[in-house]
Formats: C-alpha cells, sequence, structure tokens
C-alpha cells in the first residue's frame, strides 16, 4: 500500500530541509509522487502555514536548485505546517489525526525518539500507518532495546524504517552488483585472496556547526556504528537467495554476529581515537576541535575513529577489515578498498616492486576503479595501471530512494531491530574501552592525513 501523506517530526531541521525537501521535490520531478501527496510538518516554531512554505522554499531554491523549479513550487504547495510539542501526545495526535495511513519520519535528535515514539502511541496512529527513525539507532545496546520495545508496542517491526541513506547510494549498492553479477568477482571473494578490506570515509569537512550533535557522539558512533558497518555487511554478507527484504537482511544480520568480540587487549591493538587540532585546509585556518564553538573539551570526544576487525566465518578468517572515519583530514577518501593478496609467483624477476590489485568503490563521488600490474616498456618490466569508471548520475539522491522505500512499504533497505541491536554489540567493549581511557586520545593537525602511523604515535 502506498502512502500519501508525510508527517514530519522536527519540520524545520537541518535534516528536513538539506534532504528531505529535496527529496521530495526530485520524486516530483520523476512523477513518483504525484498532487494527491501531502506534507505535514511539525516543529516548536510558533509559524503558520505561509511562514513555513516560506521557509521551505527558501531551502529548496539552496539545496535543490538542480530540480527544476515545478517540482519545488509542488512540493511548497503540498506542505502544511502545525506548532507541535512533538513529545505531548495531544500535540501530535493533532498532526496525525485523519483515517488514511501515515508515514512519521523523526527528523528529531536521536535523544528525543522515546519521548516521541511514546507520544505516538498515546496518539495513536491511523492503521496501516509507518514510523522512520534516522541513526544512530540509541545511545547504546540497553538503549536500543528499550527503543526496539517501544516500537513493537507502535507498530509492526515491517513498518519500522531505521533508515541509513549510505545502503541508497549507487556505488554502495553496486558493491553487491559487483559481487553477485560477476562470475569473475564470486569465486575470489574470500579470504584466500583478498588479504584486507578497508571502509573509510575521511573528509575534509571540520565541525561545521554541528557542535551540538557531534561532540554528544564523536567520530565511532557519528559514523563507524552506523553507516560504516552497514558497508562491512554488503561487502562480507553471504550471497541471498533474492534481494528481498528477508532474505537481504537475515545475511546482514549473520556478518554482524560472525565479528570476532573485542577483548580489552584487542581495543588497545586494534582500535585508535584522536581529534584535530588547529591547522589550514585550502588555506583556511581551521580551529583545534577543543576551540569550536560549543564544544566541550571535558567529554573527550574523538573526531577521528579505526578499529580493525575479524569475521569467524569460513568465507572471511583471516582477511583484516579495517573501518575508519575522520574530519578536518586534508583530502577526502570515500571508498570501500578490497585489497588482493600478492601472486605466488612473478616469472619477471623478484627485484620489482608490485602493487598489490585494489577494487576501488568511491563512494563520494560515485565510481568504480581497479588498480592492476601490467607490462611497462619492455616486456620484462612491471609498472602499474589503473583502470577507472565513473557511474551515472543516479535518477534520485539516496534520500529520494529512501523516502519512495517507506512511502510503498519496502522495508529491504532499512535496517531490523535485530540489526540494529547487533552492531552496538560490536562497538560496545569499544566504547568502553575507551570510556576508561585504555586507549590514548591522540591528536592530528587539522589538514594532515590524520594521526601518524602507530610505531610514530605518542605513548
Amino acid at each position: 500500500m502506498t502512502i500519501r501523506r508525510l508527517v514530519v517530526l522536527g519540520g524545520t531541521g537541518d535534516l528536513t530541509g538539506r534532504y528531505l525537501l529535496p527529496a521530495l521535490a526530485a520524486l516530483h520531478k520523476a512523477g513518483r509522487i504525484d498532487d494527491r501527496f501531502g506534507l505535514a510538518a511539525a516543529s516548536r516554531e510558533d509559524w503558520d502555514r505561509e511562514r513555513y512554505r516560506e521557509w521551505a522554499g527558501d531551502q529548496l531554491d539552496r539545496h535543490g536548485a538542480g530540480v527544476p523549479a515545478d517540482a519545488r513550487r509542488a512540493v511548497v504547495a503540498s506542505a502544511d505546517y502545525r506548532r507541535a510539542d512533538v513529545t505531548n501526545s495531544a500535540d501530535v495526535a493533532a498532526v496525525v489525526a485523519g483515517d488514511d495511513p501515515v508515514a512519521v519520519y523523526l527528523a528529531l535528535p536521536p535523544a528525543l525518539f522515546p519521548a516521541a515514539v511514546t507520544a505516538l502511541h498515546e496518539a495513536g496512529l491511523p492503521r496501516g500507518s509507518r514510523i522512520v527513525l534516522e541513526k544512530p539507532f540509541g545511545e547504546d545496546l540497553t538503549d536500543a532495546q528499550a527503543l526496539n520495545r517501544l516500537l513493537a508496542d507502535l507498530v509492526p517491526e515491517r513498518a519500522v524504517f531505521r533508515v541509513d541513506h549510505f545502503l541508497a547510494m549507487t556505488t554502495v549498492q553496486n558493491v553487491l552488483g559487483s559481487r553477485l553479477a560477476n562470475r569473475v568477482l564470486e569465486p575470489i571473494w574470500n579470504s584466500t585472496h583478498i588479504a584486507e578490506i578497508e571502509i573509510v570515509w575521511d573528509e575534509t569537512l571540520a565541525l561545521e556547526g554541528r557542535a551540538g550533535y557531534y561532540d554528544h557522539v564523536g567520530a565511532l558512533k557519528d559514523m563507524v556504528q552506523n553507516h560504516l558497518l552497514q558497508l562491512l555487511c554488503l561487502v562480507a554478507m553471504e550471497p541471498p537467495l533474492t534481494l528481498g527484504e528477508r532474505d537481504l537482511r537475515d545475511r546482514k544480520v549473520d556478518v554482524l554476529r560472525s565479528v570476532r568480540p573485542l577483548t580489552d587487549q584487542d581495543v588497545v591493538r586494534r582500535t585508535r581515537r584522536a581529534r584535530y587540532s588547529t591547522g589550514r585546509l585550502d588555506a583556511e585556518e581551521v580551529p583545534a576541535y577543543t576551540d569550536e564553538h560549543g564544544v566541550d573539551a571535558q567529554r573527550r570526544t574523538e573526531t577521528f575513529a579505526e578499529i580493525e576487525l575479524e569475521l569467524d566465518s569460513w568465507r572471511w578468517a583471516g582477511t583484516r577489515f579495517r573501518l575508519r572515519s575522520g574530519k578536518a583530514l586534508g583530502r577526502d577518501r570515500k571508498e570501500v578498498a578490497v585489497r588482493f593478496r600478492p601472486v605466488p609467483h612473478l616469472p619477471f624477476g623478484q627485484d620489482q616492486e608490485v602493487r598489490p590489485n585494489v577494487l576501488r568503490f568511491g563512494l563520494e563521488p560515485e565510481n568504480l576503479s581497479l588498480d592492476i600490474t601490467a607490462i611497462g616498456s619492455r616486456v620484462e618490466t612491471l609498472a602499474p595501471l589503473s583502470l577507472t569508471a565513473r557511474m551515472d548520475t543516479p535518477a534520485l539522491p539516496a534520500y529520494g530512494h529512501l523516502l519512495l522505500d517507506v512511502l510503498n512499504g519496502d522495508p529491504a533497505l532499512s535496517i531490523r531491530g535485530d540489526e540494529a541491536e547487533e552492531a552496538w554489540r560490536v562497538v560496545e567493549p569499544v566504547l568502553s574501552a575507551w570510556e576508561r581511557d585504555l586507549v590514548p586520545l591522540e591528536e592530528y593537525r587539522a589538514g594532515s592525513d590524520g594521526p601518524p602511523p602507530r610505531e610514530a604515535a605518542p605513548r
């Protein structure tokens, strides 16, 4: 059943203006929603409908300029607004009132999820409604389990969409396509041939005014616990019978369950955390993280996190999985890099340097590349060669795909409740050890490559 009314709690926030409104405009342009669609936004701002539509138009002009003006105007015309306390059941009931089912998007700080879900439960939702939550899903395993219980009292599990926009990226989905639709790759997609898989989201962006959220979360919870673990699932999963919700999500959970639990000693040897100090990015001075407005240095929040995991499975025993994310680094590097083992023998002479083959799935920009070794200037010499393919621009942005799945009721690319809990199980030993300062909080200069190699890092 297709839902035709989207209720956004937190309808005046950055998520709504930057991503949801442009995604709706893209859906209008593609003909995937029509004039019968309605957007109901709710927030604390003392606005009326016209003031909200003015704000929505400004946001679309800023963040959705690539979408035709008529599609943007259609989204603005579909929007209604009600001032509401999203934790108050009476206010929420007025927003969701009606006979037809609604999709309720919690575009809220995660700390408000339990109160908002409770308010929705007390208010009552029309039969067939769905609920959408952004990451991080809970603050820890116990919190995620409690939130799952609240949601189970509200709607069936199939109507809960724990969304992660990474899963809707074209290149991320091409990880599965490249593996499962090409005979040349799947037979060698195992530890016999692959030494290491790096999943990296390094960005030049610094805090960018997000201290209110980021300083309470840090790189591990903001990126590794959700986005990067989701990529790990797609890279390492066994081939599913179908790409339907049950088969795909079952195989993803299998991956998380196979992650070898980290002991304190493992965390010390296999994880790193750091935060950026004063530096320069593109000739611009960047203040130290602790000097950013709204940051509490006593929280010791990390802006760089790296963990190395192993999977206890037949396919992956002996392969390293390295997950890394950092802010204010010298270059953007956002990719999945599959590093193959060297060939067993070189007939070209043993003194030549041969780099291992690397298959790279570029996440932003979206591309696919393969680093190989080829013949150099003479037949007995070798030289590196890189083959690169750029992806076509997707018809819909990632949030467009996610909203379409929500409205059409397809949860395949959302995160199931047990999957959310297993992801917390993976990182909880790291969080615990870091809280006890078993791993030093290092520093790296803004604009650098991150903390120095471990052997040169301060002890």
